[in-house]
């Protein structure tokens, strides 16, 4: 489903031109679950952002299901990204000013589904990962855990194929982080979408069917 090859990413600072990604080959197939482990500044979130068409690569090409998404205009991007990627952030980003059940509406309203249409499917994925009784509440009102599964179940609300995860469980404590593991390992096995995942919690990527490293922008076995 996903095909990565020769990626690279460079930064140029002060005249120095940085390599974050350097000549990464990748498959991954549709309905894996991909944990990818690596020092601070080894790349992952860069590597992310790109399979999410959040960032461009410097070289190399991405191809979803054959086709180098890099070769499309920003506007098919972003289409592309909204129907078909979710993303899970540490940092949860959620709008503060918005309820629960606003915030994870917000990608379908984009996507100029009905505020009725959209309603109805944010409280059903509420309901899913254990917050129907915090719709009406604001973030500033939610524990870091719920933050994070409403973070989860706005990724979850244009029904993507992919869903993206960087440090998912990085604030969390142990018992509310172990939850949130939970609610990604079923979506994958439940729902087949593929997940990939940048952790330094071995525990979460334990429970991934494949686990690769980066080092210097490259893979190298764990």
């Amino acid at each position: 489903m996903i095909s990565v090859n020769d990626l690279t990413k460079t930064f140029v600072k002060d005249g120095t031109t940085i390599g974050v990604i350097n000549g990464l080959n990748l498959e991954i197939a549709r309905g894996d679950s991909l944990a990818i482990l690596g020092v601070s500044g080894a790349g992952k979130s860069t590597f992310l952002n790109i399979l999410g068409l959040i960032d461009r690569p410097t070289s190399g090409s991405v191809l979803y299901d054959g086709v180098d998404v890099f070769l499309w205009s920003e506007q098919q991007q972003a289409e592309f990204r909204n129907r078909k990627i979710g993303f899970v952030f540490q940092a949860h980003h959620l709008l503060p000013e918005f309820t629960c059940i606003e915030n994870t509406m917000m990608p379908a309203l984009i996507q100029g589904m009905s505020i009725a249409d959209a309603r109805r499917r944010a409280v059903k994925i509420l309901t899913d990962v254990g917050l129907s009784d915090r719709l009406p509440h604001k973030p500033g009102e939610l524990s870091g855990g719920e933050q994070q599964r409403v973070s989860v179940a706005r990724a979850l609300i244009m029904d993507p194929e992919i869903l993206l995860a960087d440090e998912p469980t990085g604030n969390l404590d142990s018992e509310t982080g172990g939850k949130i593991q939970d609610i990604l390992v079923e979506l994958n096995r439940s729902k087949n979408i593929t997940l990939v995942v940048v952790t330094h919690n071995c525990d979460l990527a334990g429970r991934m069917s494949r686990i690769i490293g980066l080092r210097d922008g490259r893979i190298h076995d764990l």
